[in-house]
């Protein structure tokens, strides 16, 4: 049977840990790290998941450490499956295992190579995206792919939404492929360099909607950032999180107030329906309530700093 080390960290990694959870001999995440209002430790959810799964766990600060490296070395495992760890591999860590680190990564390579494949694909607009179980090498995402799944892009689909289908892809792919990239049996194609396109981390000025930028543009930006790290857009009337948005062709002038039900401003080009929001400091309401609350009009020119 196969041995695996698993090394996962978000939301994307669990479906395929599930998959191959009678391989793996030692779970990698990160550490629990502060989250929310109070900042309390949280563990990652592959973490959650393994002890669920009565998998042992570790969580170095740093997966590179010399001793984590030997003592990985010393599990003999036949490969190691990364899936959205969140550090690079050493190349020492690699070759800790039999057949070095396989990754499942979220998107059709060389495109999206980086931090945030899944929703940088959706943020651009793309009809297709997809996963790629891929050799890794000392590059990012630089490696010899193994396989390719496409999954077509939903007009209305957010990162939540096509993470959890990717992450189901992946799973199978997990599944389908334990044995053979165990025994070292599978092929490899190098990817082209030159078409290698780049997915940063996404900042809090990704996440900003503007009226000066279409609103098709900006549908796809709310899709990419819902719902991490969320959408919000910064009006003279208040800031506003965005929950539940519609792109809609009608179009006026940047800023201004078409509809009040369902709220819809317009853009630089076409407009969006405002569904649901979260004012500052107050809870989830649609859009009209807001408008009405804010004294909002049809008309009314809405501007941004």
């Amino acid at each position: 049977m196969a041995r695996i080390v698993y090394f996962g960290t978000g939301e994307f990694a669990v479906a395929p840990l599930v998959a191959v959870r009678d391989h793996v001999v030692l779970v990698v995440s990160q550490p629990d790290r502060p989250q929310g209002r109070g900042l309390s430790l949280r563990s990652s959810p592959v973490k959650v998941k393994a002890v669920e799964l009565g998998l042992p766990v570790q969580t170095p600060e740093k997966a590179r450490d010399p001793e984590f490296v030997e003592f990985v070395r010393s599990l003999e495992a036949d490969f190691l499956l990364v899936a959205s760890y969140g550090q690079i591999l050493s190349v020492k860590l690699l070759q800790a295992a039999k057949h070095g680190g396989i990754n499942l990564h979220g998107s059709i390579l060389p495109r999206y190579r980086g931090a945030a494949p899944i929703q940088r694909a959706i943020m651009s607009g793309d009809p297709v995206t997809g996963n790629s179980l891929m050799q890794m090498a000392k590059g990012m995402d630089t490696g010899d792919v193994i396989e390719i799944v496409e999954t077509p892009i939903g007009p209305d689909e957010t990162y939540d939404e096509l993470q959890i289908r990717l992450s189901e892809i992946a799973a199978t792919q997990a599944a389908t492929w334990v044995e053979r990239l165990a025994a070292g049996d599978y092929p490899r194609t190098e990817q082209d360099h030159d078409a290698a396109t780049h997915a940063a981390k996404i900042e809090r000025e990704d996440a900003e909607l503007r009226f000066d930028r279409t609103a098709q543009a900006e549908y796809n930006r709310f899709r990419g950032v819902t719902s991490n790290p969320g959408a919000g857009l910064q009006t003279d009337r208040g800031r506003i999180k965005l929950s539940k948005l519609r792109f809609c062709p009608e179009s006026g002038a940047p800023g201004e107030v078409l509809k009040l039900n369902p709220l819809t401003i317009a853009f630089a080009e076409g407009s969006l329906e405002f569904h649901e929001v979260q004012p500052e400091g107050k809870k989830r309401m649609s859009g009209r309530d807001w408008a009405n609350g804010a004294r909002i009009t049809v008309g009314t020119r809405l501007s941004q700093s």
